[in-house]
């Protein structure tokens, strides 16, 4: 799923028009955004440390495409990547999951 198909599923939500019920485009819909989410702190936070990718993949013991992967929201990693993540970038990952709601990720890097 591209950004183009995302913008045209919310557009249409905005518009009203109808929606088919597809738990699975829903599900692979929601695991993009939460994918885009971390791969965008993850390549913010990275960039305030003046590491590069190959930096960071080092100190994760990884190779350079997982971490190009994650910023590039390839994927969304397990939750022991992203564990490693945070203890590589000394920031903070908070994964809201609640039945209903929609599901978010918040990153809190430490105060200067």
């Amino acid at each position: 799923m591209n950004h183009s198909e995302w913008r045209t599923r919310r557009h249409r939500q905005l518009l009203g028009e109808y929606l088919d019920a597809d738990p699975e485009y829903d599900r692979v819909y929601e695991e993009a955004g939460l994918a885009m989410t971390l791969g965008k702190a993850v390549y913010d936070r990275r960039k305030q440390l003046g590491l590069s990718e190959a930096d960071l993949a080092e100190r994760m013991h990884v190779d350079v495409d997982d971490i190009e992967a994650i910023e590039m929201a390839t994927e969304l990693p397990p939750i022991a990547v992203i564990m490693r993540l945070a203890r590589a970038l000394d920031f903070t990952v908070d994964v809201h999951l609640a039945g209903g709601d929609e599901p978010t990720v918040t990153i809190v890097a430490p105060a200067a």
